[in-house]
């Protein structure tokens, strides 16, 4: 749709359009400002001196003039592009949809209708159709172009196409999106007049444009045109001329050449004889079916959102069914009733149920999986059925199942008229393949919503963790700091100097830091350290992790700590500062578990080991205390309940396991009556190589 009619339409329906929002609307299109300044300075609007700029053009033709000139432009623009309109005279039937577009604006205007210039557009396209399927099928579609517009048209398009002008056009314009009654209007512009007497004013006024404009010479639709816009038949003579003038007059502001449109005949509609081999016949339909079949597949996968697809699912049943209206009922989660499904023209729908254990002729066309009709004549209804019936305004309902694999997730339901249902059976097939894409896109939406509702609780839970694991690590530095104050106090007592003490309260304050902004990175930035190649001296860690705990009273006497290095393996590749926070929890529990009883801890470095093909640094953290209960050992690495007080004990492992992980490295524990150690193995540093002479140790698994 050409934007400078998508905003027109939008002021319109605001209702906020005076001369300087057309103003500003006509000055961003270059072509419409030529258009205007042209007709402006013709001999029509030429007064006293040449219209030199818009404002002043715009002032002299006055807004509905304006208005006018861009809806008509607009669209002529748009549709005189159509594939295959070039080779097709289309000067009958530009006039006539002229002719209907300034009646439309002159009933709207009689009726009191709060849009005559939707009205006008209304009336413009309501043969657009026309043209749709002369793009699609001009070998098929071109004599009947030109054929005269009446049912009996429609019936034939009905044959040879499967859909008629006025379907073709309603569809084209829903996709345009509006806020509007345009579609319906277009779509219901052959419907008889006793069907329309209740309908929205819109649709009656375009039915009756569209009566006198083509059918004049009839005086019983003459009748009927008046009577859906409470007009005296003696006024539709007056109004048949006056908008021949409009019409002479608009033609030539547009540039637009109608002579002779008259004279070219308007013949009954034609179709050609059906094939004489039926079986062809019956190929070619279910070839027809497969190719839309799959485009509406397609159609499906594009939509956003069940509701999107859910809206798509109703508007192309109507079009390709020539259902007057739909609803869709889906299965609730218990799988015990069918729940409706909102849309946009169907809210009241939210609060219908089925029960499938009731039964009733929809319950049993799901249960059953097969197309169901229902007519509101004949057996009895059970109340569900009235109710549709009721609710989609209709004499009869075609029930099509949603069926996906081996499920039904629900049922379409398409209001008919009780003529159309032989029709709509032998379409069954058809129909049958247009629920099954309906219900694998349905259940392809259902999955993707209940996998990021999965997904949304799956991240807040890891937020919860990774929360509870930084409190945790809090912790370690927290102590170190309180213990240090404690050795600072009495230092500054003494007056001894206390710069190394500050030094490792500065470093623990920082990684206290780390640690909780850690919960902000999407991005964990130990990850990048990893890939910029930062690497450890583990002889330094170990020395710095020493003097935390051996500058305070953490250490009990009992406790001893001893060191045990190898001189030619010393660097990993890895953040030091994770390395220091396993070796802290480490010694930290080994100490808590040595406390009672005292012993001795051992952090070794045993050297180089080959594990898979990769070269791995192996270090121990051990100790001589009792060992670790069987529980914890049936869980370890897991969050396990502690012995020890307050809400974040028991993480301990598994946090160094997550540490160890994020370093690339692995990590065994051994544990026995004579103590526990932990045995860990971390990428080597990229430049370290076996001694010469020294054996590296090949390990399968730690």
């Amino acid at each position: 749709m050409p934007q400078i009619l998508i905003k027109l339409l939008a002021h319109l329906q605001a209702d906020d359009l005076g001369m300087p929002e057309l103003a500003a609307l006509v000055a961003k299109d270059a072509g419409m400002t030529g258009k205007i300044l042209t007709v402006a300075n013709s001999s029509a609007y030429h007064r006293s001196g040449r219209q030199a700029n818009l404002e002043q053009a715009m002032v002299a033709l006055g807004t509905d003039m304006i208005k006018t000139l861009v809806i008509s432009d607009s669209v002529f623009q748009t549709f005189n592009s159509f594939p295959n309109s070039s080779a097709t005279d289309l000067r009958a039937f530009w006039k006539n949809s002229l002719t209907a577009a300034v009646l439309a604006r002159d009933l709207a205007r009689h009726l009191n209708y709060s849009q005559p210039e939707e009205a006008y557009l209304a009336g413009l396209l309501h043969n657009v159709g026309r043209l749709a399927l002369l793009a699609t099928a001009p070998k098929e579609y071109g004599f009947n172009f030109t054929a005269r517009d009446d049912e009996a048209l429609c019936a034939v398009e009905q044959r040879t196409l499967q859909i008629t002008h006025a379907e073709a056009g309603a569809w084209l314009i829903e996709r345009w999106q509006l806020d509007s009654f345009l579609a319906d209007s277009v779509l219901y512009h052959h419907e008889p007049g006793e069907r329309l007497e209740g309908a929205h004013p819109l649709i009656r006024i375009v039915r009756a444009a569209h009566l006198l404009s083509g059918h004049a010479e009839d005086p019983a639709l003459v009748i009927e045109a008046a009577k859906l816009c409470d007009l005296e038949p003696e006024a539709a003579d007056a109004l048949l001329e006056q908008a021949a003038r409009q019409v002479e007059r608009a033609a030539v502001h547009l540039g637009i050449d109608l002579a002779g449109a008259d004279d070219i005949p308007a013949q009954p509609a034609f179709a050609p004889p059906p094939p004489v081999d039926p079986v062809q016949q019956r190929l070619t339909e279910e070839m027809r079916n497969l190719v839309l079949v799959s485009e509406i597949g397609q159609s499906f996968a594009r939509q956003q959102g069940e509701s999107g697809l859910l809206e798509a699912m109703a508007r192309s049943a109507r079009v390709l069914f020539d259902f007057e209206n739909v609803a869709v009922l889906l299965e609730n989660p218990t799988g015990h009733a069918l729940v409706g499904a909102p849309t946009a023209n169907q809210q009241r729908i939210a609060e219908f149920a089925i029960p499938l254990s009731k039964g009733g002729a929809v319950a049993k066309a799901t249960l059953e999986r097969r197309i169901s009709f229902i007519r509101r004549e004949g057996a009895p209804l059970g109340l569900s059925e009235e109710q549709l019936l009721r609710m989609l305004g209709t004499e009869s309902l075609v029930c099509v199942p949603l069926v996906s694999g081996a499920r039904c997730i629900g049922v379409l339901i398409g209001g008919i008229a009780g003529w159309q249902v032989p029709a709509c059976q032998k379409r069954e097939r058809f129909m049958q393949a247009f629920g099954a894409q309906a219900a694998s896109a349905l259940e392809n939406a259902m999955l993707e919503r209940g996998q990021a509702r999965r997904q949304l609780a799956h991240v807040a839970e890891e937020y919860r963790e990774a929360s509870r694991r930084v409190v945790h690590e809090v912790n370690n530095p927290l102590s170190i700091i309180k213990n240090y104050l404690s050795v600072l106090d009495s230092k500054l007592e003494r007056q001894e100097p206390v710069s190394g003490e500050l030094s490792i309260l500065n470093e623990e304050i920082d990684r206290v830091g780390q640690l909780v902004n850690s919960l902000t990175e999407v991005q964990p930035a130990t990850q990048a350290l990893l890939d910029s190649g930062v690497s450890a001296d583990v002889g330094k860690v170990v020395e710095d992790v020493l003097r935390l705990f051996r500058a305070t009273d953490f250490v009990p006497a009992n406790v001893e700590i001893v060191v045990s290095m190898s001189p030619e393996a010393g660097r990993i590749e890895g953040d030091p500062d994770i390395l220091k926070q396993i070796l802290v929890n480490l010694v930290k529990n080994a100490i808590e578990a040595l406390s009672a009883t005292g012993g001795r801890i051992e952090i070794a470095n045993r050297g180089h080991a080959n594990r898979e093909r990769r070269l791995y640094l192996e270090l121990v953290v051990s100790d001589t205390g009792p060992g670790l209960s069987r529980e914890v050992l049936a869980n370890l690495f897991s969050a396990v309940k502690s012995t020890k007080e307050g809400p974040h004990h028991g993480l301990g492992l598994s946090i160094v396991h997550s540490l160890v992980k994020k370093l690339n490295g692995h990590i065994a524990c051994r544990s026995g009556t004579t103590g526990t150690s932990f045995e860990i193995l971390l990428p080597a540093h990229a430049g370290a190589s076996a001694p010469a002479g020294l054996p590296v140790r090949a390990l399968g698994s730690v």
